[in-house]
């Protein structure tokens, strides 16, 4: 499969460095000569210099015989002119544009137009929005993934030495724990990052550790319950930085009825979010100012969610704010070198607008029919909803007569409504809903397996 990413940017350079190392043919375009030296030095691929707006460089790029192009560049507007031109030197190419200006989301439907062509939009910000509320609904959980719908929660937790889990083996787990299947393990030793564990019957998990579940919605709260975590309900947060993602938070948690806080450095943005956002309290200050931290009682709050624009800033508000006896932070991170460097600094939870672009990206670009893409803490695996083929060797057999790689584990299976915790003696239908667990080196036997039948 060949693909071509305009914009070698934190998000298009991430994007080539993963397909890349899955030996797909990739080609960058970037105006920039430092992106596209850095490209050069660093990675595999093939990088031109030049806009992925213009005919001549998309030509020279292969624009003609390739599958997919990536528009992923800092400009909406340079995206959707890189897509409409690529259309017209390839009917047949797929486009996804990477957008974040409201008027063109607002405007969808213009763009997925014949005439304007593009296939796939993305925008992060909204990602980022219904990450941060469904972190806010599962108290202690360091990520929250939807797949089906919401049908099937994916919850990282961090396990304590008091967890009634730690220093067991999963084949320890009793019937009334039967429903939680651990699909990975992050297990972290000092002076190393954390090492991904696609785990089976004999592995324990251990305090320290990072597991990520799978549960059924309506076993949530039984499932919270077996790991000693209490519900609590949502009843003050404050947030750091008025940006597009802050504005859209404060309203979603306004609309809710839940007492927000909002702080934010800039008059004239306060002025506007007063006017817009009646029941939220709106103060003009500055987030890293300790002193302001205290007179607002931020200690007391459920969560304290920090997404200015400095990242650098947010991870300061971050600390300060549970050195004030905040339970919760949750914390925007751009640069995603940071990200292994969070839960080591005592931040579980982060979300990052460019991470939210690499997830709904990658759901595109691997083969089979694919709904949904979920990299797991360090992207040294990824969770995967996926439509089970006719076409598939995983069918109409029992799991324990399927060659699964190593590395491999199938989380849960939905079938007409219903939601089954696969066993040994499972068999999955054609048209079922499957949610997998991969370590990245297995994703092309698994993207095999989920296509074709595989050879005896």
């Amino acid at each position: 499969m060949k693909i071509i990413i305009a914009g070698a940017g934190e998000v298009g350079f991430h994007i080539a460095q993963r397909l890349s190392e899955e030996n797909q043919d990739v080609v960058l375009i970037d105006q920039n000569p430092e992106q596209i030296k850095r490209v050069a030095d660093n990675l595999d691929v093939q990088a031109f210099l030049g806009s992925g707006t213009s005919p001549k460089i998309l030509k020279d790029a292969g624009i003609r015989d390739a599958h997919m192009l990536l528009a992923t560049t800092n400009s909406d507007e340079v995206n959707l002119i890189s897509c409409l031109v690529a259309k017209n030197l390839n009917p047949t190419l797929i486009k996804v544009a990477r957008l974040r200006n409201e008027e063109y989301i607002e405007e969808l439907p213009l763009f997925h137009q014949d005439h304007l062509g593009i296939d796939h939009v993305i925008n992060p910000q909204a990602e980022m929005v219904r990450s941060i509320k469904r972190l806010m609904e599962i108290p202690g959980a360091s990520e929250v993934i939807d797949f089906v719908e919401g049908k099937v929660k994916l919850i990282g937790f961090m396990v304590d030495e008091s967890s009634p889990f730690a220093g067991r083996k999963l084949l320890s787990f009793t019937q009334a724990e039967n429903h939680i299947l651990v699909g990975a393990i992050v297990r972290t030793r000092a002076n190393s990052p954390g090492q991904v564990i696609i785990p089976h019957g004999n592995d324990s998990i251990l305090a320290g550790d990072l597991i990520y579940l799978v549960t059924k919605k309506e076993d949530l709260e039984q499932t919270l319950q077996l790991f000693g975590i209490r519900g609590k309900s949502l009843r003050q947060i404050v947030i750091i930085g008025a940006g597009q993602t802050g504005k859209a938070l404060a309203s979603a948690m306004d609309q809710a009825k839940v007492s927000t806080k909002i702080i934010e450095k800039d008059e004239g943005i306060c002025a506007g979010l007063s006017a817009d956002l009646g029941h939220v309290i709106v103060i003009n200050g500055d987030g890293t100012d300790k002193d302001l931290l205290e007179e607002e009682n931020i200690g007391s709050a459920d969560f304290v969610v920090t997404i200015t624009g400095d990242e650098e800033s947010n991870i300061l508000i971050s600390l300060l704010a549970k050195g004030l006896g905040a339970t919760r932070a949750i914390t925007r991170v751009s640069k995603l070198s940071y990200l292994p460097l969070m839960s080591a600094i005592g931040i579980q939870s982060v979300v990052s607008p460019r991470l939210a672009a690499v997830q709904a990206i990658l759901q595109y670009i691997r083969p089979g029919k694919i709904l949904s893409v979920a990299p797991l803490k360090g992207e040294q695996a990824e969770a995967i909803e996926a439509e089970a083929l006719e076409t598939s060797g995983i069918v109409n057999k029992p799991l324990h007569k399927v060659k699964i790689p190593k590395g491999v584990i199938v989380g849960a299976i939905f079938r007409k409504d219903d939601i089954l915790i696969p066993r040994g003696d499972t068999v999955i239908k054609p048209g079922d809903r499957l949610i997998l667990f991969a370590l990245q080196q297995m994703l092309p036997k698994l993207e095999k397996l989920l296509t074709v039948k595989l050879e005896s």
